[in-house]
Order: C-alpha cells, then structure tokens, then sequence
C-alpha cells in the first residue's frame, strides 16, 4: 500500500507541444475537417435540459431527511449531471454553444450551466482552460499540471488515492497558487448570479439540497468513473506521448471529451463533431496510446508505482508572447 512510484521528477521536455503541428499537417492532408468547425446547434437543448433536470430534481429531494440518501443520489445521479454541466462549460469556453460571433449569448449561457453545480467556475475555468491549450505542459501557465508539492507529498499508492479522491479542490486552488489573476468583472458576474440561485435552493428547498448539489459536482470529479478523463487526458501511461483519447460510452454523456487528442488538435470542433475528425484522419490517431476504461484509468493511476503525479510531461516557462 506505501510502495513508493519509480518516478523522482516530471518528464521535461524542450519540444513545444504536439497539437498546433500536427492540426497543421491534417488540415493539409484533410482540408474538410475544417467543414466540422463551428457551433453546436443542438448542445444549448441538451446542456439546458440537464440544468431544468437537476432543479427539478432538488424539489424532489427537498422532504428527504436521509443524509445517506441525499449522498447516495448525489453519487450516482446528481453528481453525474453536474459533471457533465461542467463539461458543457468547457464547450462554451471554446465558443461551442453560439458561435465565436456571439460570445456574450455563450458568456450567458455558461452562467446558466453552472447554476446546479453550487459554485462559480464559468469565466474563470475559461481564463485558464485556454492557457491550458495554448500552452500545454508549461510548468507555470497551464495549471491542469500538478505543482512538485503535490506530486512529493501523494506519491505512494494511497497518496495518489487520497489525492484522487481531493482532485476538485486542488483543481480550485491550484491557479491561485501558481498563476493567479485578478478577478474580471464577468467573474463577479458570476459570483453574484451563482449566490442568488444557491439562495433560492436554500429558501425552496433547504440547505441540505443545496449541499446536496455542492457535494454532488465535488463527488464526481474525485474517486468517480466519470472523472477518470482528468487522469486519462494528460498523464504519461507511455513515454513520449502527453495527450490521451478515450473512445468507451462515458462520451455520451460528457460531450465527447475523451476525444482528447481529436480535441486539442481541433479546438473548434464541437464534442459532437470529433468521432468524425478520427473518421476523417484514422491514421494520425488508431495507432496512438488510448484509453478504453475510465474506471481502469484510475485503478492502474493508484495502483501502478510508474504513474503518478509526476507522470507529467512539463516545459520550461518562457514567457507569453508578446501579443498576448
């Protein structure tokens, strides 16, 4: 159970990340990908009916005096929504619910989404999920990496469980520690719109929902099959390769996000429109290291002394560029 990982350091590396040549390269061989760029018009039905799902169902638990209930329902059921509603907010930091042309209708609508998760993400997953594209692997800017603190102090089998099972929290905390920002006034925004829902949770159906809410998105992104993808996206299961694609049915119900590398390459894909970019360019991703169990991501991440926290491939910070 104590046995330490072979792993002292994170795998550095003096290469730029792969995405932006290779999406060159099949954009040149398969100029029709560029055909599945775009809004999803279907996605705004789909992410505002898991919200109108989760308020319905928070008047439905509110005469629920059973704790172990409300944890039960928020594991199997809640959670799962939740999660997807957090990965409906990753769609609209690309721009994928209505278009480029109209970021305030998508700035809008994230609000919306997050409203069930019980806690303000929106704008500020944005800020730094697109540094995270932009500059993947650099050890201050992308802040998906893990900092050497906490791959030194969770690096034994029940370390990386433990750390596993408190992924939200350092998902929060993390940026603040390595790059933080000031606040934007859209992040207030958010803040303040979040506060009056969770109020009105808390007077219509008490607070036990709206903990039941808050429990639920902190659940499901710890020890949880669907949060496996924060492990099976980055971490290094074979040498070299940085980025992982997971092709198993959990697609379904978190917009396809484990087309991972289809993602990266194509940011301006929708989830639903990335099965058809590995349709259109098989060879560029059949014969890559992928994933086929969320659930099994996260076994041999505890398990196995080669993967861990340090399991990362990092760069050395150089600077933004200077348009930025």
């Amino acid at each position: 159970m104590g046995q330490r990982v072979s792993r002292t350091d994170f795998e550095w590396v003096a290469t730029d990340e792969p995405h932006a040549s290779r999406r060159k390269e099949i954009l040149a061989k398969y100029p029709q990908i560029k055909k599945l760029f775009g809004h999803d018009p279907n996605f705004k039905y789909v992410a505002g009916g898991m919200v109108l799902t989760q308020i319905v169902t928070c008047f439905l638990l509110r005469d629920v005096d059973s704790w172990l209930t409300l944890l039960l329902v928020a594991y199997c059921f809640g959670g799962v929504i939740n999660h997807s509603l957090s990965l409906a907010v990753h769609e609209i930091s690309h721009g994928l619910a209505f278009g480029h042309s109209r970021p305030a209708a998508n700035r809008y609508f994230g609000y919306f989404c997050n409203l069930p998760l019980g806690i303000p993400m929106s704008i500020s997953f944005k800020k730094y999920h697109l540094e995270h594209h932009r500059y993947q692997g650099d050890e201050i800017i992308d802040t998906d990496l893990p900092t050497l603190l906490e791959a030194k102090l969770f690096d034994t089998t029940f370390g990386k469980f433990c750390w596993v099972c408190l992924q939200p929290f350092f998902y929060i905390l993390r940026p603040l520690v390595v790059n933080p920002k000031p606040p934007t006034k859209y992040e207030v925004h958010n803040l303040i719109i979040q506060a009056i829902f969770d109020a009105f949770i808390v007077y219509f159906c008490g607070w036990r929902i709206l903990v039941y809410l808050i429990v639920g998105t902190l659940l499901a992104m710890g020890l949880h099959p669907v949060a496996g993808h924060f492990i099976s996206e980055h971490y290094m299961f074979a040498k070299g390769f940085e980025t992982y694609s997971y092709y198993g049915p959990l697609n379904f119900i978190t917009f396809n996000v484990g087309y991972h590398n289809e993602h990266h390459d194509f940011p301006a894909v929708p989830g639903c429109r990335l099965p058809l970019v590995k349709q259109i360019a098989p060879e560029y991703y059949d014969n890559m290291p992928q994933h086929n169990s969320w659930t099994r991501v996260l076994y041999d991440f505890i398990t196995d002394p080669a993967v861990g926290p340090y399991a990362r491939i990092k760069r050395k910070h150089a600077g933004l560029d200077k348009n930025e």
